[in-house]
């Protein structure tokens, strides 16, 4: 005798079933819920209806963990014995799921079969595409308890937690240092290493980070992304742009221990530290005069040289230093970069631009020893000076505009 299979419907939306799968009270909610998925077999259906009571009639031993099928709990007990049957052709690498290794095979094979609509862009995994929506949705579920901040990722919350936490999970083996986040380990243990993975296809020079190798392309393609709203300068680097600012906030936060004496540039405080130890590391070979300043090392050397190297193209006039042949050729040009904000006048050298500000500030930052007069400028200083002294004044003078230069 043939049996014929009778389709069986789901009873929450659907017709036929059996009185004896709904045995029992189903909750309000479970009611409402729609679902018209049908079924060959009377047995798929009363696993199926476990999605919608919630039952979880299979439990782990190991972690207590509930399933609703028998198979996702055998599924899952391979995560406990290390089991993994499915084997990547490709590249060795083993899953626990075939779902999981179909997935992976989307890596060697490229196909990105989930597109964002908004902007076409293609993903391997639906979470990734879910997530990414995120971006266009403005949609931040996850959010910091402490400080109220929201993230697009739960992994995302839970690295911005460290920061309140202090919590550093990722220690280098070799230094003790340890880090919050696994990815700033990769890129430290590169010092160790050596490692230097990013190559510029122009020079073969190499970097230990990609953001390095990008900045180090701007110096071959002139790129300067980063301008000065003051002055219109550009910079390949936000670094150089942002220590460039300190010369319109006159921002000096670098402070000497020994004099108080503050500098805008870490490197100069270094250098200046060296006129409190002492130490002269530049030593001119044909005069033997020692410099602790590797460019005022430089500068001299090219006294003995007679090295003029940087020519101006519309008087050919010679300069020794590019800073000079800068502000030379302002001169024919007529630009004038720096402008005050409480007058609107322009000048073609910062330093002018800063005397000149005084005029508005008042600030008098030379004092006379003597009478502790004080002057916004240099030559005022000297010239009053030469009442205490008695100095010629056509020598005072001439001295003064020297040291203002």
């Amino acid at each position: 005798m043939k049996i014929k299979a009778v389709q069986t419907g789901c009873k929450i939306f659907g017709e036929g079933v059996a009185d004896i799968v709904h045995r029992g009270e189903m909750s309000q909610k479970v009611r409402k819920v729609k679902c018209d998925t049908s079924f060959s077999r009377i047995s798929n259906l009363k696993t199926h209806m476990r999605t919608h009571t919630g039952e979880k009639s299979f439990s782990c031993k190991e972690c207590d963990k509930g399933f609703s099928e028998k198979s996702n709990l055998e599924t899952h007990v391979r995560i406990h014995k290390g089991e993994k049957p499915f084997p990547c052709n490709k590249c060795d690498k083993r899953f626990s799921r075939r779902s999981s290794l179909k997935r992976h095979m989307r890596t060697h094979t490229g196909e990105k079969p989930f597109s964002c609509k908004e902007c076409k862009k293609g993903f391997n995994y639906l979470s990734d595409l879910k997530r990414h929506m995120r971006t266009h949705t403005g949609e931040k579920p996850f959010s910091c308890k402490e400080c109220k901040k929201g993230f697009n990722y739960l992994s995302d919350l839970k690295r911005h937690m460290r920061i309140h936490t202090g919590e550093k999970p990722f220690s280098c083996k070799d230094c003790d240092t340890s880090f919050r986040r696994v990815a700033s380990l990769k890129l430290h243990m590169r010092t160790h290493t050596g490692e230097k993975p990013f190559s510029c296809k122009e020079c073969r020079k190499s970097f230990n980070q990609l953001s390095h190798l990008k900045t180090h392309m701007r110096t071959h393609t002139g790129e300067k992304p980063f301008s000065c709203k003051e002055c219109k300068k550009s910079f390949s680097q936000i670094s150089h742009l942002k220590t460039h600012m300190r010369t319109h906030t006159g921002e000096k936060p670098f402070p000497c221990k020994e004099c108080k004496k503050s500098f805008s540039h870490i490197s100069h405080l270094n250098v200046h530290m060296r006129t409190h130890t002492g130490e002269k590391c530049y030593t001119c070979k044909e005069c033997d005069k020692s410099f602790c300043n590797k460019s005022l090392f430089r500068i001299h050397i090219r006294i003995h040289a007679d090295d003029r190297r940087f020519s101006c193209k519309e008087c050919k006039k010679s300069f020794r230093y590019r800073s000079c042949l800068e502000q030379h050729m302002r001169t024919h040009t007529g630009e004038k970069p720096f402008s005050c904000k409480d007058c609107d006048k322009s000048f073609n050298q910062l330093s002018t631009l800063k005397r000149h500000r005084r005029a508005h500030t008042g600030e008098k930052p030379f004092s006379c020893k003597e009478c502790d007069k004080s002057f916004s400028r240099i030559s005022g200083l000297k010239t009053h000076m030469r009442t205490h002294t008695g100095e010629n004044s056509e020598n005072l003078l001439k001295n003064a505009k020297l040291y203002e230069l």
